[in-house]
């Protein structure tokens, strides 16, 4: 995990590791319900489960956001991944809000 890697490497303050580690492990569960959701809701065209599909993906952006922004030590590893990350979400809602409207009509 690279933010116990990071813990190991840089003197990390104790009360920070804990949140950015809690929070990493906050967003690993979300992303595995919010894909979950999204595929099901995509293979039975239920327009419930995409819609809550996209919700989650709001709290993951600011998740995102948070590891781009705000955690301890920002790298410019992070700064990549979460800006590709952040695109993917982008295009993902886009293409989530259509399917929905395909679904509905």
């Amino acid at each position: 995990m690279p933010a116990v890697r990071r813990g190991q490497a840089f003197s990390y303050p104790e009360d920070f590791l804990s949140v950015d580690l809690t929070l990493l492990v906050i967003m690993a569960i979300a992303e595995v319900l919010r894909l979950y959701l999204g595929v099901r809701g995509n293979l039975t065209e239920e327009e419930g489960l995409l819609g809550l599909s996209l919700v989650m993906t709001v709290g993951s952006v600011f998740l995102a956001v948070y590891f781009l922004v705000w955690q301890t030590y920002v790298l410019k590893t992070d700064i990549i991944l979460n800006t590709v990350l952040l695109l993917l979400y982008g295009i993902e809602s886009i293409l989530k809000v259509s399917a929905i409207a395909a679904f509905i009509s």
